[in-house]
C-alpha cells in the first residue's frame, strides 16, 4: 500500500505523470520544512524519506532524458556525437 505524502500525492505514483518542475518544487518545499526548527522528529523523518525517494526518481528521469538526447544525436553512420547541454 502506497503511503500518501503531506502534499497529497501518492509516493507510489508514476514519476512520469508529474512534471519534473513539480517534483523539484516539492523537493524545495521539503528542504525548507526540514530546515525550519518547528518540525517534529517523526514528521521530519517522513519528509526526509519522501525527499530521498523524490530525489532518486528525479535523478532517474534526468538520466533517461540524457540517454534520449544521446540517441537523437547519434549520427547515421552509427557514431555518437555528444555535447554538453546547457540546462
Amino acid at each position: 500500500m502506497a503511503a500518501k505524502s503531506a502534499h497529497g500525492a501518492s509516493n507510489g505514483a508514476s514519476p512520469a505523470q508529474v512534471p519534473l518542475s513539480t517534483e523539484l518544487a516539492r523537493l524545495e518545499e521539503i528542504v525548507r520544512k526540514l530546515e525550519s526548527d518547528d518540525a517534529e522528529l517523526d514528521d521530519a523523518l517522513a519528509l526526509f524519506e519522501e525527499g530521498v525517494q523524490r530525489l532518486r526518481a528525479a535523478r532517474e528521469r534526468l538520466a533517461e532524458a540524457e540517454l534520449k538526447v544521446q540517441a537523437v544525436l547519434e549520427q547515421a553512420d552509427g557514431t555518437l556525437r555528444t555535447s554538453d547541454l546547457d540546462v
